[in-house]
């Protein structure tokens, strides 16, 4: 690391309309680009990239090989009514690409973090609030807001436009479709029907399979789904049989996510047998009178 005040090893890599205090840490091979501002006591680790107009903001840390877009404000105080001076801090871990007007605060609390961890991508203008915890090799896609404490586990997908509600969390390997308005904590494994109100339709299966887990593990996360939605189970008896038969596997971790739930689960969608419309396409060899009666059935 090098404070700005004795940067002559790596001038070359900061524009000289950037503004960097000279209390910042500077990490080895950093670019910072045109009219970007750091403000006193930022770490930037080494091999990070900011792109034009990038702020980071005081009692703000960057790990190695991050990536943050242009016009993009780290660090920025929480979004309350009532002000702490100087509030927490915003700590981000590893290989991140932020992309651009992306806004991340930091935590509301003198003593609150809020902590971004590795190999995650925040597509254009995410908003994650004061005291957020987002895990490692995460997906948050454009316009997604986190409000404040909701964390988001470890490879879990947000699609465009998501607002996920104060405190709320969203399990492992989650997906939630676009424009869901998350009120309640997503179970882990699931994948969540975007567009208003979310309702769960299923696991994420090509989520699952494309993280490596294999098919006795996917048969596990099946029967566990089946013990949560589809038996009319009492919670208490729900937890029971969750914890009783899947103590290791990938399904242990919703009976940890279950336990420790303040908010309620998101529940899943279930449409009634007698409105499904099974539709089949007709057999090669039968008249257009009998192909039409069929495809009206």
């Amino acid at each position: 690391m090098h404070r700005c005040g004795t940067r002559d090893s790596i001038v070359a890599n900061i524009h000289p309309t950037a503004v960097v205090d000279s209390s910042a840490e500077i990490g080895a091979d950093v670019t910072i680009g045109p009219f970007c501002v750091i403000e006193k006591g930022v770490v930037i680790g080494d091999g990070c990239t900011l792109e034009s107009r990038v702020v980071v903001k005081s009692r703000t840390s960057l790990g190695r090989q991050n990536e943050i877009g242009e016009g993009t404000v780290l660090g920025g105080r929480a979004q309350h009514v009532h002000v702490l001076d100087p509030g927490g801090v915003l700590i981000i871990g590893d290989n991140n690409r932020i992309r651009e007007n992306a806004t991340v605060h930091r935590g509301y609390a003198n003593d609150a973090k809020t902590t971004i961890g590795n190999n995650n991508l925040m597509m254009v203008g995410v908003h994650v609030a004061h005291d957020c915890t987002v895990g490692n090799n995460t997906i948050i896609v454009n316009n997604a807001m986190l409000a404040g404490h909701v964390q988001v586990e470890d490879r879990a997908y947000i699609s465009g436009g998501v607002a996920i509600h104060q405190f709320c969390r969203v399990g492992k390997l989650a997906m939630v479709g676009g424009l869901a308005k998350v009120t309640q904590d997503v179970p882990p494994f699931v994948l969540v029907e975007g567009g208003g109100a979310p309702e769960v339709v299923g696991l994420n299966k090509v989520g699952i399979r494309r993280n490596g887990y294999t098919a006795d593990e996917m048969l596990q996360l099946k029967t566990a789904y089946r013990v949560i939605y589809r038996q009319g189970l009492r919670w208490s008896e729900v937890l029971e049989i969750l914890q009783r038969d899947f103590p290791t596997g990938p399904a242990a971790a919703m009976h940890e996510f279950f336990v420790t739930g303040k908010r309620g689960y998101v529940q899943e969608r279930r449409i009634s047998r007698k409105a499904t419309l099974k539709l089949a396409a007709p057999p090669a060899d039968e008249d257009a009178s009998e192909s039409r009666g069929r495809g009206a059935a």
